[in-house]
């Protein structure tokens, strides 16, 4: 069991939004969901058993736009998205959340740089829908089983090219594969945070959000969506 089931421990999360094409889902979704589970979400709302509260975590998130400034970031609905920091001034995080823009979206090469130097140290990176496409084009997941978007990985296969080096594994909702959490579409990203919370959390704690979010998490398979991929391959 994790040492996140104790209690007051901390975790940082950056997250990294892409201006223009990311959905709004893809991000806010799974941000909210594992946030639902923090200390400072019962603070707020004032409510929660106190034997299980004390075992929720605390979460702080640092949000950064691909543009490296601390310009609002527009993505493809809802409200102007402002970041709280930049891949300079990024303080040390424990994990990075990863949202899917166009699949041919090129990182700028300081946002290269900032992946590169931060994936080491990370203790777990996870790419929503795209934001996985987009990611394998640093390298850092050279060698890793890597889900992503099934509609947009028979899109890049069929038109443009997918990294090669990366083992894409596309036939599930979401996938694990050492410290890279991975996802199919948008709406797979609350499934994958789902998992996370299964695999770190009190399970008291998860089940009592599951509760009052009346949300049951998807498995990873079967997914109902594989017959998008079922015959694509990645040579």
């Amino acid at each position: 069991m994790s040492s996140l089931t104790s209690p007051h421990q901390k975790l940082t999360i950056g997250v990294l939004i892409f201006p223009g094409s990311t959905q709004w889902l893809d991000f806010a979704g799974p941000v909210d969901y594992l946030h639902s589970h923090s200390r400072e979400f019962f603070e707020l709302i004032g409510w929660g058993p106190p034997h299980i509260v004390e075992r929720a975590p605390s979460i702080q998130w640092h949000f950064m736009s691909a543009s490296g400034t601390l310009d609002p970031v527009r993505v493809t609905s809802g409200p102007p998205q402002v970041p709280t920091t930049t891949f300079e001034t990024c303080p040390p995080i424990d994990y990075l959340l990863v949202p899917g823009p166009s699949p041919a979206t090129q990182l700028s090469e300081e946002g290269t740089k900032f992946i590169q130097k931060r994936f080491p140290t990370l203790k777990g990176l996870f790419l929503v829908c795209t934001g996985a496409i987009v990611i394998a084009k640093t390298g850092i997941l050279d060698g890793f089983k890597v889900n992503t978007n099934k509609v947009a990985a028979r899109y890049m296969t069929e038109f443009l090219t997918m990294s090669k080096n990366v083992k894409w594994v596309v036939d599930r909702r979401f996938l694990v594969d050492g410290k890279v959490w991975s996802t199919g579409g948008v709406t797979a990203g609350i499934d994958l945070m789902a998992e996370f919370v299964r695999v770190n959390f009190d399970p008291e704690l998860a089940q009592l959000v599951q509760s009052f979010t009346e949300y049951k998490p998807n498995p990873a398979q079967p997914d109902p969506f594989a017959d998008i991929t079922k015959d694509l391959k990645f040579d």
